[in-house]
């Protein structure tokens, strides 16, 4: 059968399967093959997956059964923290106050989901908590940033539930994920869009002006005409994947003017590059987007260097041959395999006995 894993608890993978005619099923606790094991290729929450159910006559009559992933079908995409595959759209959630709006964090994970080709919404939740001349003000400038670079923006309150009919338009019929720093209120919209799941919620630390972590664990939820993927807030995201040279091309204002640079390495620094494009046209770019680019470009400076003596090259754990998959032995198993064992003891052998006729001839 062909499911969807909706949840992940230890070693154990919930999956929904996929069925026609609106039949409605139970989830089947399914637990990995050791094929999948031995390729370190586990599913994360979203996958597509082939499992196999044990007790199909339980199963056929609604109880609860269990099963066993089989394979990993391909994926739309993939985000390797939070793990969460085959998405639709990316929710960024940032509140306005309480914690107060980051344009440099907004923008980290605005790069992010460019490098991995994902379609992000931008919503700005707690606009109750702003006074009307502070938060048009605000409005104002997030329209002037980030609608030219064609994103689409929605403004929420999730105790007066302000927005929700925009949100709810914007994801329909789609299988998305919300992410945001901690505190910005993601648990409580999603209780907001239905409070029938009544999840676990944090107020903002008045001594640190952020929040903690509520969701622990990433869980697809099912909604009536959409599904979202609740994830854990990103703790720490940092560019130590992205070469410099690249960076340029996640933002958009940058990747359009820096074909007009001097230099084909430029990096778009103020005190390098006095013929670079971008730097002429400066005044082009929201100041709060710029130094992001500068803050990320430090880290992946950091990368270039690691890689330049590190490389960057991984074993993979499995291999094709006649377009078949076959498990790699691991390197520590590899190392002391069976047949090296035997090759090295005949070897031992033959020196053994090249030894002892050496000593007969002698004598």
């Amino acid at each position: 059968m062909i499911g969807t894993v909706y949840k992940i608890h230890s070693d154990f993978y919930y999956v929904m399967p996929h069925c026609n005619d609106g039949i409605t099923v139970n989830a089947v606790e399914c637990k990995l093959r050791e094929v999948l094991k031995k390729q370190r290729n586990k599913p994360v929450t979203g996958d597509f997956v082939e499992f196999e159910i044990q007790g199909m006559e339980d199963f056929a009559s609604g109880k609860e059964a269990q099963g066993a992933i089989v394979k990993i079908l391909e994926r739309k995409n993939f985000i390797p923290r939070p793990a969460v595959a085959n998405l639709d759209l990316m929710i960024v959630v940032s509140s306005i106050f309480e914690p107060d709006l980051d344009f440099v964090q907004l923008n980290r994970y605005l790069t992010f989901l460019k490098y991995y080709n994902i379609e992000a919404l931008l919503c700005f939740n707690k606009d109750d908590l702003a006074d009307a001349e502070k938060l048009n003000e605000i409005k104002d400038r997030i329209s002037k940033i980030y609608k030219p670079l064609g994103y689409k923006i929605v403004f929420t309150s999730a105790i007066k539930k302000d927005g929700l009919p925009s949100l709810k338009r914007y994801i329909k019929g789609k299988t998305i994920a919300l992410t945001g720093q901690s505190g910005v209120g993601k648990s409580s919209l999603l209780n907001a869009l239905n409070p029938e799941f009544n999840l676990k919620t944090k107020t903002v630390s008045d001594r640190l002006k952020r929040g903690t972590h509520t969701t622990r664990h990433c869980e697809l939820l099912e909604f009536s005409d959409f599904r979202i993927i609740d994830t854990p807030g990103f703790s720490r995201l940092v560019f130590d994947f992205i070469l410099p040279k690249n960076l340029g091309n996640y933002f958009d204002e940058i990747k359009t003017l820096k074909e007009g640079c001097k230099f084909r390495d430029c990096l778009h620094l103020i005190d390098i590059s006095e013929d670079c494009n971008i730097i002429k046209n400066l005044d082009k770019i929201d100041i709060s987007r710029y130094e992001s680019y500068i803050e990320f470009l430090e880290e992946a400076k950091l990368y270039k260097t690691k890689v330049t003596y590190e490389g960057t090259k991984l074993e993979t754990s499995s291999k094709m041959n006649n377009n078949k998959e076959f498990v790699k032995i691991s390197t520590k198993k590899r190392a002391c395999s069976r047949k090296k064992l035997r090759q090295n003891t005949k070897n031992l052998i033959l020196e053994h006995h090249t030894a002892q006729d050496t000593e007969n001839y002698d004598d």
